[in-house]
């Protein structure tokens, strides 16, 4: 068992339908928090949607610095939005950013998403439960691990988004200073996005990425949306106006919600 001891927030003094927990975890040997929005409700199995960070953020970034939940909010009051929980984690809090992987340092940042994240959301939600439909998203490092763990793991996830990803590994290096051979996996395709794609190409989940044209990951998706036009793969780069910023972030993140609450129709 990866999960080792969870620690849950009172909702008395826990703010407007927030919920925290701090999760022990062996797969990467420390504790890693997590902030659950609308943690409290009263419905039942409900859909669970994983939003993942950037680099030298954690799990307070998309809500304290992109007001994610207002966000939903506004489009779950004016759009009939389903109701979604939306789960926030931290990267695992390596370095500048973990990028998600499994490192040979034996710190294992993918299961402790696709595993520990989920086993405390559920074992902490009454609202969540074992058939509830998981999806993934992320920004920037988080739109990379959203894209690779989404496609790595496509039977677990219903629908994958991303927004102004990392499409390759080496584009870290716009973000971080440290050598990019802190992020050696045990194998070599393990971090490459399109070999995931390929290996799972006839049971990939419903894909969707935008990305700022002002922003310096541009090229890289645009080159990215010509590698899944190759594979065949459904997934086409929605360019917007913006940069590489919150303002951005905050205002697309409703495309992901509107997506997913598409694919979820599909199963009523």
């Amino acid at each position: 068992m990866a999960i080792i001891r969870i620690e849950k927030s009172n909702p008395l003094y826990t703010p407007f339908h927030f919920q925290h927990l701090s999760v022990q975890s062996s797969h990467i040997k420390r504790r890693c928090d997590i902030s659950v929005f609308n943690a409290h409700s009263q419905g039942r199995d409900l859909p669970i949607v994983i939003l993942l960070h950037g680099v030298y953020g954690n799990h307070w970034v998309w809500s304290g610095l992109g007001g994610v939940h207002e966000a939903y909010l506004q489009q779950y009051n004016q759009s009939g939005l389903t109701e979604m929980i939306l789960v926030m984690p931290s990267d695992g809090g390596f370095y500048a950013g973990s990028a998600y992987l499994p490192l040979t340092n034996g710190e294992d940042y993918e299961r402790w998403i696709v595993e520990d994240v989920i086993n405390a959301v559920l074992a902490s939600n009454p609202s969540a439960s074992s058939t509830s439909n998981i999806y993934i998203a992320g920004l920037s490092m988080g739109g990379y691990g959203a894209l690779r763990l989404g496609a790595k793991y496509s039977n677990r996830f219903k629908g994958i988004s991303a927004h102004s990803a990392i499409t390759n590994i080496q584009e870290m290096s716009h973000f971080v200073g440290e050598d990019l051979s802190i992020y050696r996996t045990h194998s070599p395709h393990e971090g490459d996005i399109l070999y995931w794609l390929k290996v799972n190409k006839t049971q990939l989940p419903p894909i969707r990425f935008d990305c700022g044209t002002e922003d310096i990951l541009y090229p890289g998706n645009l080159a990215f949306d010509e590698h899944l036009k190759q594979l065949g793969i459904n997934a086409h780069l929605e360019p917007l106006p913006g940069a590489h910023s919150w303002d951005y972030w905050h205002q697309h993140i409703t495309k992901t919600f509107a997506f997913f609450d598409t694919i979820e129709r599909t199963f009523e």
